[in-house]
């Protein structure tokens, strides 16, 4: 087929959709459909449909077919790259907070004022962070389970500064990490961004498929895994400790890296020991601030095997040279004077509260879910198409996020992943009354 004429049925596809001629959610003809109607070779056909996939337009789904996408969904729903339009009931990010937060901060920065330290806030500071923070992060961490010199622990802003400077510091573009097939989606972008591959650990009820992994690492020369062993997200699983110990055995069997991401980790009592205390000599274990205290505070913490932290370190100077000194000072007295403890025990009951909530408006709905999450995971009926409920919850004043931002496999699955966190009570029972009512649409 002539370029000209592969094109306009590109383009003629394009228009009619853009148009609304061709609707959301309009199953288009097969490849081979496509193929014969137009006089087409069959990778021709396919060719059409991967520059409108590309396009942002339509969706292939294994076993389903190619649809047409909602185009007035905005892109990145949920990836963390687009704000929530003002007045609207946000269960797309978590920012949770509880009263009386800001007058916490307000008695903060007066007792910062009136510190004998005040000057030095304003110089650099040390790339890893001041001795004494690091001392306090690292006690802060022996109550988590994990037990680390303050020599092993680095001072971020925050935990998404954390994942970066870690792939920064300790990966190369083209190298492999494998991930869970539903993940994170602020460590897919950050992949993405640094060019390194990300490959698909299918996910069971119960956490990563570990068979699937040590296959896979025996075909492909992965690099590291990321992990959320407790509190995962989307998902909510924490995983036992027989699955950590596995975990870790097949990480030394083939020489990989663990990245344990912990950013939901104090939202879980009792949970089993972090991977990092099960494998010290090969994890880096990040976590922050921004949900146990405020996303404000982009405040966070690394702990890596002491031969990496000069790596680690450089990475930190390179992106934001220091924390700055002002946000770790507030943080690190937060954390000595108990205040962070209190804030995480407060909001694991709001976090619970919340979840109780869900599940008495959500009555009925099967949904995936932890006990004390900020979120829940609601796949939705075979026939739905996750960008048209969302689009239509939009409408009705409620943003949600669709799964596409946390899948990481080329089968994206119809769910919701709605956020717990951001919204008051009364408000949070309205929203999920309206996502009952989008299900069912």
């Amino acid at each position: 087929m002539p370029r000209a004429r592969y094109k306009r049925l590109v383009d003629a596809f394009a228009e009619a959709i853009r148009s609304g001629q061709t609707p959301a959610g309009t199953r288009l003809p097969t490849h081979r459909q496509l193929a014969a109607e137009h006089g087409l070779a069959l990778v021709t056909a396919s060719r059409v449909y991967t520059e409108l996939a590309a396009m942002g337009l339509v969706s292939g789904e294994t076993g389903r077919g190619t649809f047409v996408r909602e185009i007035s969904l905005p892109p990145g729903q949920g990836s963390g790259q687009m704000a929530v339009a003002a007045g609207m009931l946000d269960l797309n990010f978590n920012y949770p907070a509880l009263p009386g937060q800001a007058e916490l901060l307000r008695t903060a920065l007066r007792q910062l004022a009136l510190s004998g330290d005040l000057e030095a806030l304003l110089r650099y500071q040390p790339h890893a962070g001041r001795l004494h923070e690091r001392v306090a992060m690292a006690r802060h961490l022996s109550c988590r389970g994990l037990s680390v010199e303050a020599a092993q622990v680095l001072v971020v802003g925050g935990a998404q500064h954390g994942l970066a400077v870690t792939l920064m510091a300790l990966l190369k573009p083209g190298d492999v990490i494998a991930v869970d097939a539903l993940t994170y989606s602020g460590f897919k972008v950050l992949a993405e961004t640094l060019h390194l591959e990300i490959v698909a650990i299918p996910v069971t009820a119960q956490g990563p498929d570990l068979d699937c992994l040590h296959a896979l690492c025996r075909k492909r020369p992965v690099r590291a895994v990321y992990s959320m062993p407790t509190l995962h997200n989307p998902l909510g699983w924490v995983m036992d400790l027989a699955q950590r110990e596995r975990l870790v055995a097949i990480a030394r069997q083939h020489n990989l890296m663990i990245i344990e991401d912990a950013a939901y980790a104090f939202l879980a009592e009792d949970a089993p020991p972090p991977l990092a205390s099960l494998a010290p000599e090969r994890t880096v274990y990040v976590g922050g601030l921004s949900k146990s205290v405020a996303t404000g505070l982009r405040v966070g913490f690394v702990a890596a095997p002491i031969a990496w932290v000069k790596q680690l370190e450089r990475a930190i100077m390179a992106t934001t040279w220091n924390v700055p000194g002002v946000m770790s000072a507030i943080a690190v007295a937060w954390l000595e004077d108990g205040t962070v403890a209190q804030l995480e025990a407060q909001k694991r009951q709001d976090a619970q509260a919340r979840q109780a909530l869900a599940a008495q408006v959500l009555k009925g709905l099967t949904y995936i879910s932890h006990p004390s999450s900020y979120f829940l995971w609601l796949p939705l009926a075979e026939d739905a198409r996750a960008d048209q409920v969302a689009m239509a919850l939009q409408r009705e004043g409620v943003c949600v996020s669709t799964a596409e931002p946390f899948a990481v496999s080329a089968h994206v699955p119809h769910a919701l992943r709605l956020a717990l966190g951001s919204v008051d009570m009364q408000a949070l029972r309205g929203a999920l009354l309206k996502v009952r009512q989008g299900v069912a649409w």
